[in-house]
This record gives structure tokens, C-alpha cells and sequence, in this order.
């Protein structure tokens, strides 16, 4: 071990002052012998982990301490998490074994830290991707002992991203990708709001640092004006509050890097454009024997009665609260200087489960309170669980889709509340119902008017289920389900039919068979495969049971002598299929050529001279000059997206390992495609102005125009080839100038 290994004194000082740091600040650990549990498993942990550093030179337990404190200080869970957090890496890391952890511990920290730690071996579906879904998954299966595993997961997570600026550039889009793919929602889901905003935005500094360092910046700049806009806002609140004899406390602040990003995404608009950056909290502690509810609507009151609301942006969380429990009232209004300012009225109580989430929830959850819409989800995540044979990244999307944020409420023909995730169809409903109901659905009266099973619902429909006996569920409804009870009701009763087919089938040939005096055998059934060309017996079967396959011939087939050609097709096919050993046992295969993630891959001009080939994905198009990321497909291939791609993100989840870093070496030759969007006020001959700047001005070649006007207005696109952002950037900046354009822009995500 080199001396650099070793602890020295400043070492050990640093390790006391961050372990005192967590004790003088302790949450709900009052109870006897909650102490001496955390000094214990920091004192076991500590001894462990002696000598080892982490990527970033500094020691190691400093990392499980700091998990220890989020999970106290900014989640509010008590001594046993404490003790988990501190341990959480001892059996995975160290020689301490799960044992060790049971007999100085007990039977349920030792559950909590086997739910923690990682599976090691693979996960033997023939597929190398799959090993970080299913950890993924069996983590989640902790989910029916104790949520506690999960939110220590978060708090975990929440440390790595801190700390992420050590690690090379993939394990950095790794775990930036999976981050924002899985733990943010899963944060927010369970109501950790404070941490699942931080993830979001330490994600998002990782996976698009110009554009995050960019508006962080314009944040920066705007800092003392956004404050006295707040204070000048707040004043006259603070009054009117005051005079009615309310306590409570105003605090304001823009909003959050990654959700300013969003909304300059989802309206298409630069950063000067996002209307309600300012958000202003009050807090209040209730007042006895007046509900909090009325309350919240008294200070709404005040607020309107001061400055003017903008009606579609009321948003009540307190007459139905969120799924995680989120309950408060948003409003926007006009504050001074003609600027949106987000007001979110609380309760103390409200404020606490805003920011602590789960912990706090059930803190305030008494015996009798009715089953929370985060006890329903807990109970549906359980039963997708329960189906061991599903594929893991099947799982993981399905999961992923099982966080959704939006949420719709529909109700049955007699007035009791369903949600559904958006987007879910008339089917949906009708299994979340029962799943005999989704089964034998034909159609659906929403809101009294007749419409097919794949209808999408609204909030607020009524919705009533036609059922016919003789219907049975068909392939294709997989098309158009959203949640996992309808997808898995569906498949359950897809692969009953399927099982039937086949059984009939079968059936059929042998009664065939027997009626030429033939008996069935392996010899018989591989030539029907190849005469009929199906790719296996259950095929074969499920064909002669359908009638698509006609055993009229079948005498000639049987007699037939098979041809050299056809056994050589045949060994083709079989050849074809096998695996090498490595591909089954879930490792990877790479081609010649193996890069190194860690130094980025350079994307020349010449594909053929690169020593790899590469291709731009056409999910959202890259050009030099964007920042870009690279998935090395299993054929060997590079594929290059953009980090915000909803496709890549999805991969860096998924298939985290085959993640690269990549890097645009100077392009001269190659030309991409890039698309621009325009607006404008139309004039004789504007058409005209803009495409000879495109073509003759710069030079660059367009492919496709599309221009339409109405009433005055055009808007339109245009498709050429550019060789760098510079140029794209020019063009924009020259038509801009052009009298008439009101705005152009570049279209992000296009398809060809």
C-alpha cells in the first residue's frame, strides 16, 4: 500500500469534524440507546472502510457520513437509518460480511443494507444491458419490506451526484442519465421535492454544462434585482397577512436551473421569456379550529385582492393533494415591473411533507387516516414485482412509466375517483376497474357519448365500460395502454390463447397424420418448419390451429427427400442463432477496435480512416458544435446523440456501460442536416430575401422548404445542410435582420 494510502493526521481530523458534524445536528433520535446505535455502526464503518479513498483522494467514510446526514437532516428519518446510511457499504466494499452486520446489529438493519447493496454476478438474459435495470429492480423489490431502502438509495445518489466531478467523463453521463431517468422521479414520487429538484439540476450541470452554466449565469447576473422584485412584491403581502393575525413566514427565490430549462423548452422560448422564474412561499402555522384549507384560500385572497391572478395558472393541491402527498395552493400573478411571480401558499405541516416527503407523511399519519394515493402506488410497483419472468428493462420502462408526474382523475358512472396516468385510453380504466372487465371491453360511454376502447381520457370524464362476452383482447391493444395492470392483463390473457393454439393445433396435425398412417415425430415437424417457412413448432402450430397454414399437401411435404440445399439452409439457420458463450452469459462483446470511455472518441471527417465507424442519431440530430454523447451499439457502431435526447437518456439508464464519451474533431467536408423554424409578418418578395441568404449569401445547400400563411402570418421550416453550430448560428442571426421575421430558431428534434 502506497503512503498516499495510508490515513495521516489531517485525515483523521477531517473524518471527527464530519462525524461531529452529524451528531451535534440530530433529528428525532431522542429515544434511549439511538446514540449509541449511530456510534456504534460509525465506529464499525469507520474501521472498515480505514484506509480506503474514494475516486477523489479523500477518505472514504466520509462518503457513508454524508449520506447519514442527508438522510437525517434533510429527509428526517431516525437512528436506524442513520446506522443503514453509515453501514451502507460495508458488506459490499469491505470484508464485513451481511452476518457481521445481523449478529452486531440486528435481523432489520441487516435486511435494510442486503436491500442496499448492489447484485453482483449477471443477470443471464443474453444481454449485457440488462444488469443495471434488474439491480435496479431487485432493489425496488425491497420496496414491500421498507421503503427506507429506497429513500437511503436517493440519499446516496444525492451524495454521488455532489461529488460526481471525479469520476471520468462516461461513468459521469452514466450516472447523470440514470439519475434523471430513475431517481428524480423516484424522489418526487415518493415527495422528497427539495432533493428530487437538486437531482434534476446536478443532472442536468452533468449532461448539458454550457447550457446549465449559461442560464445559471443569467440567474447569477439577475440576482440582486430578482430579490428586491421579491422584497418590493412581498411587502405589501406582508402587511395585509399581518393584520389578520396569521404567523407565518415569506421566503422568495427563482426557480430551479433544470425546471427554467423546461419551460424554455416546452414553449419554445429563450430564458428573458420564462414568465414566472420568481417563486414566493408563504408558510403559515394554522390557526385552532379554523381548517388549514380555509385558511390557504383567506391568504389566496389577500394576494388577488393586491395583485392580479392569471386564471389558468391556479393550481389547488389542497382539495385533492398530489400522489406523494404534496398538498398546497399555486397561483400566479402580476407583480411589479410587469413580472409572473409563482406564490405557493402552505401550512407548516403541508411545508414539511413538501420537503421531507415520505417521512414526514407518515409522521402525520394517524391510524384511521384512508389509504394515501402513495400507499396505492406502493401497492401497484408491489404487484408488478410479483412477475418475475418480465425482462428488466421491460420492467425498468414500465417502472419509469409508473412515476408519472401528470396524473389524470376520471371517475365511474357512479362517482367514485380513478386516477390514471395522462394518456391512459378508455382500456386502461376498464382494467384498472377489474381485469375481467378490460378482457370483454368493446367500447365506453365517456361522458354519456359512445367511443372505441382506445379513446384517450381527460380529467374530470365519467366513464362507463361496454362489455360483450365473445370479446377478447387483441395484440394490438398493447399499442395503445399505459399502465402496467392493463399491459399485463393483456399479455396474461394473450399468451392463455396462445397456449390454446398451439395445444389445438398440435392436435390437428397428429389427427392429420394419423389419417395418412404416419405417427408425429422431430423428422416430420422439421420439415413442415422449412416447407411452411415458420420459424419454430409453436409457430407451426399456432398457423394449422389459425388455418393460415393449409395442410392439403401434407402427404407430397412428408415424402419429399430433403435437398442438399435445404440442409444447408437449415445448419445456416441453426448456425445463425448460436450465441457465443460470452453474449450468453450476459458479458460484453466488443468488436476489434475496443475504445476506452474515458477518453473521448474523436468524430473525424473521414468515417472510413476513424478506426471506427459512427452515426448520427436521427432521434435528434447532432451537429458539430452540440454538445454530444456516444452509445456503442452491440454491432459495434458509434451512435451519437445529444444528452437531452429522451432516446439517450433512456440508454444511459439502461445500458449505462455502453456509454462513450465523444468529441467533434474539426468538420470542413461533411455537411448535417439542421432544421430551422420562422414567424413573421408575410410581405411581397420576403420568401424571396430569406432563401438568398440561405443559398447565395452563404452558401449552404437547402433540402426542404415548407411555408404556409394565414391572415397576414407565415410561418414556416426550412431543412438544409450546415458543417458546424457556427454556421447554423450565422444563417439565424443574418435572416433575423430580414424585415418581417418576428422569430426564428432552431428546431431541436426533428425527424427526417
Amino acid at each position: 500500500m502506497g503512503s498516499k494510502d495510508i490515513f495521516d493526521e489531517e485525515d483523521i481530523k477531517h473524518i471527527q469534524s464530519e462525524y461531529d458534524s452529524l451528531t451535534k445536528n440530530l433529528l428525532r433520535c431522542n429515544k434511549p440507546g439511538d446514540r449509541e446505535l449511530i456510534d456504534k455502526a460509525f465506529k464499525v464503518a469507520n474501521e472498515a472502510h480505514w484506509n480506503m479513498r474514494r475516486k477523489s483522494g479523500e477518505p472514504y467514510v466520509l462518503h457513508p457520513i454524508a449520506v447519514a446526514k442527508i438522510v437525517n437532516q434533510e429527509i428526517g428519518l431516525g437512528a436506524r437509518s442513520i446506522a443503514t446510511a453509515l453501514l451502507h457499504d460495508v458488506v459490499e466494499d469491505t470484508d464485513y460480511s451481511l452476518e457481521d452486520v445481523k449478529r452486531e446489529f440486528g435481523p432489520k438493519i441487516a435486511s435494510l443494507i442486503d436491500g442496499l447493496t448492489k447484485i453482483s454476478g449477471t443477470y443471464n438474459k443474453g444481454t449485457s444491458s440488462s444488469m443495471q435495470a434488474e439491480n435496479f429492480r431487485r432493489m425496488l423489490l425491497t420496496l414491500s419490506d421498507d421503503l427506507r431502502v429506497i429513500i437511503i438509495k436517493i440519499a446516496d445518489r444525492l451524495h454521488n451526484m455532489r461529488t460526481l466531478d471525479s469520476m471520468p467523463e462516461n461513468k459521469k453521463m452514466k450516472v447523470a442519465g440514470e439519475t434523471i431517468f430513475l431517481y428524480a422521479p423516484l424522489a418526487n414520487r415518493l415527495g422528497l421535492y427539495a432533493i428530487k429538484s437538486e437531482l434534476e439540476d446536478l443532472s442536468f450541470k452533468y449532461r448539458q454544462p454550457v447550457i446549465y452554466e449559461e442560464i445559471a449565469s443569467k440567474l447569477r447576473h439577475g440576482e440582486k434585482k430578482y430579490y428586491s422584485l421579491i422584497n418590493r412584491f412581498s411587502l405589501p403581502i406582508i402587511e395585509k397577512i399581518t393584520q389578520s393575525g396569521l404567523k407565518f413566514e415569506i421566503n422568495g427565490r427563482p426557480k430551479s436551473i433544470f425546471s427554467i430549462w423546461k419551460k424554455m423548452q416546452s414553449k419554445n422560448v429563450p430564458f428573458e421569456e420564462v414568465y414566472d422564474v420568481l417563486a414566493v412561499r408563504i408558510v403559515f402555522d394554522p390557526l385552532p379550529g379554523i381548517p388549514e384549507k380555509t385558511t390557504c384560500w383567506n391568504i389566496y385572497s389577500i394576494i388577488t385582492d393586491t395583485y392580479l391572478p392569471k386564471p389558468d395558472r391556479l393550481r389547488d393541491w389542497i382539495s385533492r393533494p398530489k400522489p406523494n402527498g404534496y398538498e398546497a395552493l399555486h397561483v400566479t400573478v402580476m407583480g411589479p415591473e410587469g413580472r409572473w411571480v409563482e406564490v405557493q401558499i402552505r401550512s407548516k405541516r403541508m411545508d414539511e411533507i413538501a420537503e421531507r416527503g415520505y417521512a414526514a407523511h407518515y409522521k402525520y399519519k394517524g391510524d384511521n387516516t384512508p389509504e394515501t394515493e402513495l400507499d396505492k402506488w406502493i401497492k401497484k410497483i408491489k404487484m408488478m414485482l410479483e412477475n418475475p419472468l418480465e425482462d428488466p428493462i421491460e420492467f425498468l420502462d414500465e417502472f419509469k412509466m409508473n412515476l408519472f408526474s401528470a396524473e389524470i382523475m376520471v371517475f365511474t358512472p357512479k362517482g367514485t375517483l380513478v386516477s390514471l396516468p395522462k394518456g391512459a385510453s378508455a382500456l386502461d380504466f376498464a382494467y384498472e376497474i377489474h381485469t375481467e372487465i378490460g378482457n370483454k371491453a368493446i367500447g365506453a360511454k365517456i361522458n354519456y357519448k359512445l367511443n372505441p376502447i382506445n379513446a384517450m381520457l381527460m380529467s374530470g370524464d365519467q366513464v362507463e365500460i361496454i362489455t360483450s362476452e365473445i370479446a377478447k383482447p387483441e395484440k394490438e391493444w398493447l399499442s395503445f395502454v399505459r399502465t402496467s395492470k392493463a399491459k399485463e392483463g393483456i399479455k396474461n390473457a394473450l399468451k392463455t390463447e396462445s397456449v390454446n393454439r398451439i395445444q389445438k393445433g398440435m392436435e390437428i396435425l397428429d389427427t392429420r397424420l394419423a389419417e395418412l398412417g404416419v405417427s408425429p415425430n422431430s423428422e416430420i415437424v422439421r420439415k413442415l418448419i422449412l416447407s411452411y417457412d415458420v420459424a419454430n413448432k409453436d409457430e407451426l402450430y399456432s398457423g394449422i390451429e389459425l388455418g393460415t397454414i393449409n395442410l392439403d399437401n401434407l402427404r407430397r411435404i412428408i415424402r419429399k427427400n430433403p435437398t442438399k440445399n435445404v440442409i444447408k439452409y437449415w445448419e445456416l439457420k441453426l448456425l445463425g442463432s448460436k450465441k457465443g458463450k460470452k453474449e450468453e452469459e450476459g458479458e460484453e462483446t466488443e468488436k476489434e477496435g475496443k475504445i476506452d470511455g474515458s477518453i473521448p472518441f474523436l468524430l473525424r471527417e473521414n468515417v472510413e480512416d476513424a478506426g471506427q465507424s459512427y452515426e448520427i442519431a436521427k432521434c435528434c440530430n447532432p451537429i458539430p458544435g452540440d454538445e454530444v454523447v456516444g452509445y456503442r451499439s452491440p454491432e459495434g457502431a458509434i451512435i451519437i446523440h445529444k444528452p437531452k435526447c429522451p432516446v439517450a437518456i433512456r440508454i444511459m439508464s439502461n445500458e449505462g456501460n455502453r456509454i462513450i464519451a465523444v468529441k467533434w474533431a474539426i468538420h470542413k467536408l461533411v455537411s448535417f442536416l439542421a432544421r430551422i423554424s420562422m414567424t413573421g409578418v408575410d410581405r411581397i418578395g420576403l420568401v424571396n430575401d430569406i432563401t438568398n441568404i440561405i443559398s447565395s449569401e452563404l452558401k449552404v445547400n437547402m433540402t426542404n422548404i415548407n411555408i404556409s400563411v394565414k391572415d397576414g402570418i407565415f410561418e414556416g421550416t426550412i431543412d438544409l445542410y450546415v458543417h458546424h453550430t457556427q454556421d447554423l448560428n450565422n444563417l439565424i442571426l443574418k435572416i433575423s435582420n430580414v424585415r418581417g421575421i418576428d422569430n426564428i430558431k432552431r428546431v431541436e428534434d426533428f425527424s427526417e
